[in-house]
């Protein structure tokens, strides 16, 4: 079979002739190639099944509201973890200023060395007072001897030794007085140091919200004492409610 060469256009015209090409056999084959090539092509969409349809508006404007909505929910989780982080924070902030006053009261008073100085002194206390008040008691027993004795003597010379006596008895009660300076100063150092550790608990109770926020965690009192135990109260302090008066007394008469 011979092969034709097709001539262009441009080939027509430079030759000044313009013939009537003959392209029956020539389109011939090419037709049927490209028609073969077409059904292939439908074959094989049919085999890979319907080509996507695009979606609806509907589709559309639901697959938004969904992803809105999905987004809204992100953002409010988002919220509430900052809300979270930020109560976090105060509280962790709590936590560490409740624990620097801790330390300070464990390293200086009740672990250091006021604690045993509030003891010291507060048995300095106990024992200046006993010997004072032994030493009163002495003093006025020797006076009382004294004075019993010279309304019973008539010499003049023993009757001075008497005096005398009851004179250096009067002294040593006066020094043993002295015990109330001495113990004020040391209740004074014990103050002190009762109220250094009041004001870091209260401080710590400002820092979790304050006395009235404390009260609602504390349980209620247990009175575990005996009977005779809760007659033994001591005597009422001058701010105490509960104080007899003269009219109370007067009463129980009348």
């Amino acid at each position: 079979m011979a092969v034709h060469r097709k001539r262009f256009r441009v080939e027509d015209i430079a030759g000044g002739e313009m013939p009537i090409l003959d392209v029956t056999e020539e389109q011939g084959p090419m037709h049927s190639e490209i028609m073969a090539e077409l059904r292939a092509i439908r074959a094989q969409m049919a085999r890979s099944g319907q080509p996507a349809m695009p979606p609806s508006e509907a589709v559309v404007a639901q697959e938004v509201a969904e992803t809105r909505a999905l987004l809204d929910t992100y953002r409010a989780q988002i919220e509430q973890c900052e809300k979270l982080k930020v109560e976090l924070d105060l509280i962790h902030d709590a936590i560490d200023r409740t624990k620097r006053e801790i330390a300070t009261l464990h390293g200086k008073s009740f672990d250091g060395g006021e604690m045993a100085k509030v003891n010291g002194e507060l048995g300095a206390v106990v024992g200046g007072t006993e010997q004072a008040t032994q030493q009163i008691l002495e003093a006025a027993e020797s006076i009382d001897q004294a004075a019993s004795a010279m309304s019973k003597v008539d010499s003049i010379d023993q009757q001075k030794r008497l005096a005398d006596d009851i004179q250096e008895r009067v002294i040593s009660i006066f020094e043993a007085c002295n015990f109330q300076d001495l113990t004020g100063q040391r209740i004074s150092k014990v103050m002190n140091t009762m109220k250094f550790i009041e004001q870091h608990i209260n401080a710590m109770m400002e820092i979790w919200g304050g006395v009235d926020a404390i009260k609602a965690h504390v349980p209620a009192p247990v009175d575990t004492r005996s009977e005779d135990e809760k007659l033994l109260n001591g005597p009422k302090l001058a701010g105490d409610v509960g104080h007899a008066s003269q009219d109370d007394i007067d009463a129980l008469f009348d």
